[in-house]
Formats: structure tokens, C-alpha cells, sequence
């Protein structure tokens, strides 16, 4: 007998729950529940070492949490001068390689925004000059002047002495050509 009336005080039960569950105003019951005192007698620690985080965090999308962001009005609440005011310049500035952002300049570019003639003119021209030494640089460009005068006027009386030994031998019915040069001279330049 106990059998058949286990199903039938189950269905009792269910529908007296039922009844009592639409009866009430969870919402009014909620309203006047002060939940203070109730979550006073919570242990959060006791709760929290039986979460496992890791598996709470994989069932977070953090593309769809962070799409929700507003970096910008984040970004305005930061006040940067305090975090500016810890950074070592002269530390970031060891870590830069200067070659390689040289590498990437275009020096074409760069020039072209050089106004030539505004440098110019800021040149302290006198001081220049004052510290310029004119002597050594007049010197420096008469003697190379001079040596390409004295080299040219060789080169033409070695021209003019071949049409002399051309014509002496002409004239002397010479067979076989002149020496080049001295005896010695011939001498010294045929050992190797």
C-alpha cells in the first residue's frame, strides 16, 4: 500500500507547491527580505575557494566584454603626467638604435623641407672668414694650378723633342731610331 500512495502524495506535494509558488508575490516577499543581514552571515572566502576561475574564465568571450569598452573615455579618466613623471628618459633612449631609424629617414625628403637660403643667411660670414686660413688655401690651389701649368709645359717640350730627333734623323739619314733616353738611364729601367 505504501507504494501506491508514494506517487499520489508526490503529485499532492507538486501541486500544493504549485499553488503556493502563484500564490505569492516573490516580488513583494523580496521587497520586504533585508538581505544585509543575510549576506552578513555569508563566508565570501568559503564561497570563492569553491569557484574554479579558470573554468569561469573560459566561459567569458573577452572580445564581446572588451568590443563594449570605450577605450577613449577610459584613456580620458588617466591622468598620464604622474605615470610620465616614473619613466627614466635617458634608460628609453639607450634602448633606441639610431642607425636603424636613420636607415628609415628619407634624406631626400628631408632636405627638401630645408630652406637653403634661410641657413644661409644665418652664416656669421666675418667669423667665417676670420677663421678660415686663406694664406694655406691659396697655396694649396696655386700649386696645384702651378703643377698642372708646370705638367703641361713638359708634356709639350717632350712632343716638340720627338719632332727634333724626327727631323735629325731625317736630316742626318739616321737608319735606325734614336735612343729614348740617357745610357743609364735605359740601363736602369731594363732590370726588373
Amino acid at each position: 500500500m505504501t507504494d501506491q500512495a508514494e506517487p499520489i502524495a508526490q503529485q499532492v506535494t507538486d501541486r500544493v507547491v504549485d499553488l503556493v509558488v502563484n500564490a505569492v508575490d516573490v516580488n513583494a516577499l523580496v521587497a520586504r527580505v533585508d538581505v544585509n543581514p543575510v549576506i552578513a552571515q555569508v563566508d565570501i572566502d568559503a564561497v570563492l575557494s569553491r569557484i574554479d576561475l579558470n573554468a569561469l574564465l573560459e566561459q567569458v568571450d573577452l572580445n564581446a566584454l572588451l568590443e563594449q569598452v570605450d577605450l577613449n573615455a577610459l584613456l580620458e579618466q588617466v591622468d598620464l603626467n604622474p605615470l610620465l613623471e616614473r619613466v627614466d628618459v635617458n634608460i628609453l633612449l639607450e634602448r633606441v638604435d639610431l642607425n636603424e631609424i636613420v636607415a628609415r629617414l628619407d634624406i631626400g625628403a628631408v632636405l627638401d623641407r630645408v630652406d637653403v637660403n634661410d641657413l644661409v643667411k644665418k652664416i656669421d660670414m666675418d667669423t667665417l672668414i676670420k677663421q678660415t686660413d686663406l694664406g694655406a688655401v691659396i697655396a694649396q690651389s696655386t700649386r696645384g694650378v702651378g703643377g698642372e701649368i708646370l705638367d703641361a709645359g713638359r708634356s709639350q717640350v717632350v712632343g716638340l723633342d720627338q719632332v727634333i730627333d724626327r727631323w735629325a734623323a731625317r736630316l742626318f739619314r739616321r737608319r735606325e731610331p734614336a735612343p729614348s733616353g740617357p745610357p743609364a738611364l735605359l740601363a736602369a729601367q731594363a732590370e726588373p
